[in-house]
Order: structure tokens, then sequence, then C-alpha cells
């Protein structure tokens, strides 16, 4: 037990058209402080993506998301919010809000290893 360290994640959804209130999950974002890890991973299934909304584009979400993975990383292209630490990017990456990208409430967990955490969460909750 003492080779496990805490995570925190959360589930990424796409609301297509908010004022339905439908989603559907498309990627995992987890952060380990003591790991020092802030990641996260995401597919979009352009399938799913038109049944629930014909009229958008996947380009448009996968536009979004790659911000968010450059706030992950700690990209400066990702703006003001990179230099932020990591706890607090991803405090701001899972803050509520009710755009057409959220993510669910955040979860706790122990892991040895956060990359493949990720994976497996990304592996179960998305795919």
């Amino acid at each position: 037990m003492q080779d496990k360290h805490t995570f925190e994640y959360a589930i990424i959804r796409i609301v297509p058209k908010v004022e339905r209130e439908e989603f559907f999950n498309v990627g995992v974002i987890l952060f380990s402080k003591r790991k020092k890890f802030l990641g996260m991973k995401y597919f979009i299934n352009p399938d799913k993506l038109k049944a629930f909304s014909p009229e958008v584009t996947l380009d448009l979400f996968n536009d979004y998301l790659k911000a968010w993975e450059l706030v992950c990383a700690g990209n400066p292209l990702g703006g003001r919010i990179e230099k932020m630490e990591l706890s607090d990017r991803f405090r701001w990456l899972t803050a509520c809000r009710s755009t057409i990208i959220q993510s669910s409430k955040t979860h706790p967990g122990l892991c040895n290893n956060p990359e493949k955490t990720l994976e497996d969460l990304f592996n179960s909750h998305v795919l």
C-alpha cells in the first residue's frame, strides 16, 4: 500500500446541445499531486457525435480538447493557465461549466502508475 499514491480524475463529456442536457463520454483527465502528473486522453466517436447533433463538427470539439491538452502539458500555447500549478490547472479544467464540453465531478483513487490508470479509466469509461 505504501507504493500507491492518491489521484483524482474526471470524465470529459461532450454536450452538443446544452439545453437538452444530453451528453456522452469522450475522455478522462487525471491528476496526481505526489507523482506530479496531469494528463488527459480523449477520443470522439464521429458517428455518435452525428447521432447526437448532426449540425456540429468534429473539428470544433477537437480544437477545444487540444487546447485542454496544452493546458495539461503546461504548453505556453495554453495561455496564462499553463503557468499555474498542476493542481490549479486540474481544478480549472474540471470546474463546473455549462458549455459544450464539461467534466464530471472529480473522483479520488489510489494508484501506482498514473499513466496506466489514465489508460484503464479511459478504456472503461470512454471506449
